[in-house]
């Protein structure tokens, strides 16, 4: 086997290997998008409460788990985005694989053509054309070989031309192949990176949770179930409803239909269903499951879906929030979405104005 041959076939092993091993469950990564700015961090520590809690001092633990949350919410998209582009990547590395040891067979029967017409040549090319005519008992049998012949040199020519460009396709397909390896590696160390702040800033949120009673937990629940009624109240009474009435379509109903049987499922970041979802997640499969794949995360989906008017939305648009489009629901009519929320709480209905209206994306308009 040449040495040529070699390295191509130890290029498709390795593009092979690098579709296993990262593509396996937990380790497939790769380098997100850019992401809109996010927020002032929360940091991670946690501060320490009083014996006992005013009012206060629990706004003021609302006030930080929402940013530590919030901080959570936005490298789950990073996290997200990555898992997404690996996917596509190790896809793309598997066809590279295919053409590469498609083009090594081929190749290979190439060589063997070459050979056979270069060895046919060389058994009939030893004599000059005149002295073969002069030796040859059948003159029209000569010149009929000779027309062979010169068919058969142009066939060579155009074999070596073959070779060389399928040797080139090769070499393409290899140095393609070494991209996205170097494209996945680099999105490990971006994906890791993403679930070490995840799971910092869940975990000093869980934290500070753990330092309150039961009563001031209650008094905690309580306290952002105002919060939330207030901002809703706010939203109704712009008179938002009496413009909002547009009815879903028929890929709309089906999302709807999806997102309402999840509800009670709990949050985990990054999950997909179907025993719990993210917030993203929770959307992008209750359309895939009607029919129309829309992209992985809330951030993409903000970029890359039509933008409609509040006033224009209609069940199963997705309503994008916060600055960053860290977050998004699905609205479901009267004036309510469908989401999950955060870790600690379960996919649920809640009023649409809860929280800061980036904008409304369609993916079916």
């Amino acid at each position: 086997m040449g040495t040529g041959k070699r390295g191509l076939l130890a290029a498709a092993v390795t593009v092979v290997c690098a579709v296993t091993v990262l593509g396996a469950p937990g380790t497939a990564f790769a380098s997100p998008n850019p992401t809109p700015t996010p927020a002032p961090s929360a940091g991670s520590s946690a501060p320490a409460l009083p014996s006992t809690a005013t009012n206060k001092d629990l706004e003021a633990v609302r006030t930080q788990l929402e940013a530590l949350y919030h901080d959570a919410a936005v490298a789950t998209d990073a996290y997200n985005a990555a898992e997404e582009a690996a996917q596509k990547q190790s896809a793309e590395i598997v066809e590279l694989a295919k053409k590469i040891v498609a083009g090594q067979k081929k190749l290979d029967d190439l060589k063997d053509r070459a050979g056979a017409a270069a060895r046919a040549q060389y058994r009939t090319g030893g004599l000059p054309d005149e002295a073969q005519l002069m030796l040859s008992n059948d003159p029209s049998e000569f010149l009929d070989g000779a027309g062979r012949v010169r068919q058969g040199q142009r066939a060579t020519k155009g074999l070596i031309g073959q070779l060389t460009q399928t040797q080139q396709d090769l070499e393409q397909y290899s140095k393609d192949a070494s991209t996205q390896w170097q494209k996945l590696e680099a999105g490990r160390k971006t994906k890791a990176a993403a679930q070490k702040k995840i799971e910092k800033q869940i975990a000093a949120a869980e934290k500070l949770e753990a330092q309150l009673e039961k009563k001031e937990k209650e008094r905690l629940e309580q306290l952002e179930a105002q919060v939330a009624q207030k901002a809703q109240s706010a939203w109704l009474d712009t008179g938002i409803l009496k413009e909002i009435d547009s009815a879903a379509s028929l890929k709309g109903r089906a999302a709807v239909q999806f997102a309402t049987a999840q509800m009670g499922k709990p949050y985990v970041w990054g999950a997909e269903g179907p025993k719990s979802f993210d917030c993203s997640g929770l959307t992008s499969e209750a359309w895939k499951s009607a029919g129309q794949p829309i992209p992985r995360t809330s951030q993409e989906q903000w970029k890359q879906l039509p933008h409609v008017a509040v006033e224009d939305m209609r069940p199963g648009d997705l309503i994008i929030y916060f600055s960053d489009a860290s977050h998004v629901a699905m609205y479901v009519g009267d004036g309510s979405i469908i989401h999950a929320p955060r870790p600690g709480r379960t996919v649920t209905l809640a009023g649409a104005g809860t929280m800061p209206i980036l904008g409304v994306v369609r993916p079916d308009a």
